[in-house]
């Protein structure tokens, strides 16, 4: 296919990249899904591919988040890809099964769906200065619907995964490299290099024992596909919900997914949103 929103470079046989190119803060929508979908085909099919990068063509922006403004329907009636879940979580576990290796350059922020992408992907570097990860959607009223709670706690821990998900704030290069939510962060000056240097280094090893590696390492990692579908279930219904969408509406107001998101500190700004009245539990 004409890719529109992703800018796909064949360096090598062994070697791709891919970078993410959607104005102006490369939202996921359902025109960056399809898109996905037909390279995780490609991916799949190649039997020469060892290696792909994922980076950003946009300054400031890995991968934002989930386009929260795109009608819901044009992803979910979709027809289903070869895992038979959802759209979104069929391109997650396809990403991290693929046999080649995926590493996800991190410049700028990834946030929310955009965290959830470099989760499944193997391996995670970021820009110690302008990496920015979290998973917003508690702030909100949602819950992160793309595999977090599954994959997270295996990275971080479960204290630092709670942490990470009811806190619903920011975490900067540094501190994810700390924490361990990405591989190692680097001086922004340095990161491009690296992976480059880091990518070239495994596209030339033989093919067949990385891939073996990795298929060892994923059956000892990697959460069951079955955890995955109650999460994306439970996102739908927390975010259909009234004081979901009112908290959303507010966000909207403050400049969410507009070019000016650069100046929204997420954490800081839904730690002040007004929350409407709830009525009291049943016991």
């Amino acid at each position: 296919m004409t890719y529109k929103q992703l800018r796909v470079t064949r360096t090598s046989p062994a070697l791709w990249r891919v970078a993410f190119d959607a104005p102006p803060i490369n939202l996921i929508g359902p025109q960056m899904v399809v898109e996905l979908r037909e390279l995780l085909d490609e991916l799949e099919s190649d039997p020469l591919v060892s290696v792909v990068i994922f980076e950003s063509a946009i300054e400031d922006y890995f991968l934002a988040h989930w386009d929260i403004a795109a009608d819901p329907e044009l992803v979910n009636s979709l027809p289903k890809g070869p895992t038979g879940y959802h759209p979104w979580l069929d391109i997650l576990i396809r990403l991290s099964k693929v046999p080649a290796i995926t590493i996800s350059a991190i410049r700028g922020r990834a946030r929310g769906a955009g965290s959830e992408f470099v989760l499944a992907t193997d391996i995670r570097f970021a820009s110690r200065e302008k990496a920015v990860l979290g998973q917003f959607e508690v702030g909100t009223g949602a819950v992160p619907g793309g595999g977090t709670p599954s994959r997270l706690p295996r990275l971080v821990g479960r204290g630092r995964a709670l942490e990470i998900l009811v806190s619903a704030s920011d975490y900067d290069g540094e501190l994810a490299e700390r924490y361990g939510y990405v591989n190692r962060a680097l001086p922004d000056a340095e990161l491009s290099d690296f992976v480059t240097t880091f990518a070239e280094r495994v596209s030339k090893f033989d093919l067949r024992a990385v891939q073996e590696v990795k298929a060892f390492v994923n059956a000892v990692s990697l959460a069951p596909d079955e955890e995955f579908p109650p999460q994306m279930d439970a996102f739908w219904a927390s975010a259909r919900r009234p004081e979901t969408q009112d908290r959303a509406g507010q966000l909207f107001a403050q400049g969410l997914q507009q070019a000016s998101e650069t100046e929204l500190n997420l954490g800081d700004t839904l730690g002040r949103i007004e929350v409407p009245e709830q009525p009291p539990r049943a016991r």
